[in-house]
């Protein structure tokens, strides 16, 4: 089944080239079934990218998918036209009265800010809650992650010794997890982040589960025992050149990063990186569609409590 984006936002003609089943506004309404409605805080400068990269792996599932996208109000974006943002974006006022079946909030470039130093962190506060009876479940990933196991159990971030960049290699700690159902005994995810939490803190919250860590990277995933919260470290949703084009932009910026882990091919920037997290990626994205958001959200979406 296709995933429904507005008919004109950039990630249309993309993934349809990609030979992603998407459905336009358009011609959804003329279907008779009930969609996943699943709402993406997007946090990210780019904003465009990143839809794309999101609405590739909610598209990649027999469910039908409708994605709707949410800016902050207490904060405008730089980096993407006040056009598009008024075209397809929504401020939490628009939706607060709403169920979702499903959100994600995404990353942002803010980490190295106190939680509390963040513009629009009482507007972030305010969604979190809201997300705990007004949605089935939430996915944060990286910087959301850190904000969300902040906001909920008051596990603190901490300032790595370097920026961690790279592809790293996981695996399942918890085998049970239907998360990871279908996952290899090891498998890779990108991770680009000044930051991190640590695994003690998360084990010392009854209420959270680890379920899969990296020796390099730390804890991947940990989640409530239903899944009501879920949250990833990583960004195993990034394309292929996203590490690279962000080592390019720090290098610019006279940052003088580190290469990348595990990303171009004997290290070398010059060389094309070899993406080898594309299917962990799509599966992580299609179990926590159909375990945790369509076999668990109520038919009735006005019941999700």
């Amino acid at each position: 089944m296709p995933i429904k984006i507005p008919n004109l936002l950039p990630a249309t003609q993309v993934l349809q080239d990609e030979n992603i089943f998407v459905m336009t506004e358009t011609r959804a309404i003329t279907q008779d079934i009930r969609p996943l409605h699943i709402l993406m805080l997007n946090l990210m400068p780019q904003k465009i990218v990143t839809e794309t990269q999101i609405a590739r792996l909610i598209g990649n599932t027999p469910l039908q998918v409708e994605l709707e996208l949410l800016q902050t109000a207490t904060h405008k974006s730089k980096h993407t036209s006040a056009e598009h943002m008024l075209a397809f974006y929504k401020t939490f006022d628009d939706v607060k009265h709403r169920r979702f079946d499903g959100m994600i909030i995404t990353g942002a470039p803010v980490e190295q800010l106190d939680f509390e130093d963040v513009e629009y962190w009482d507007e972030l506060c305010g969604i979190m809650e809201w997300s705990k009876t007004h949605v089935t479940s939430t996915f944060h990933i990286c910087w959301g992650a850190q904000a969300g196991l902040y906001y909920h159990y008051g596990i603190k971030k901490y300032r790595l010794p370097k920026k961690l960049s790279g592809v790293f290699e996981h695996t399942v700690d918890h085998r049970g997890s239907i998360l990871f159902r279908g996952f290899d005994d090891r498998f890779w995810v990108p991770h680009s982040r000044y930051t991190g939490v640590r695994r003690e803190d998360i084990e010392a919250v009854p209420e959270l589960k680890i379920l899969a860590s990296s020796d390099e990277a730390g804890v991947l995933v940990c989640m409530t025992d239903r899944g009501r919260q879920i949250f990833v470290t990583g960004h195993s949703e990034y394309d292929g050149d996203t590490l690279a084009a962000e080592y390019r932009r720090d290098v610019a910026a006279g940052l003088d990063p580190d290469i990348p882990e595990n990303y171009f091919p004997d290290g070398d920037p010059e060389k094309p990186p070899v993406v080898r997290w594309r299917s962990c990626a799509n599966l992580l994205y299609s179990n926590w569609l159909n375990y945790f958001v369509y076999q668990t959200t109520p038919y009735d979406i006005e019941t999700i409590n």
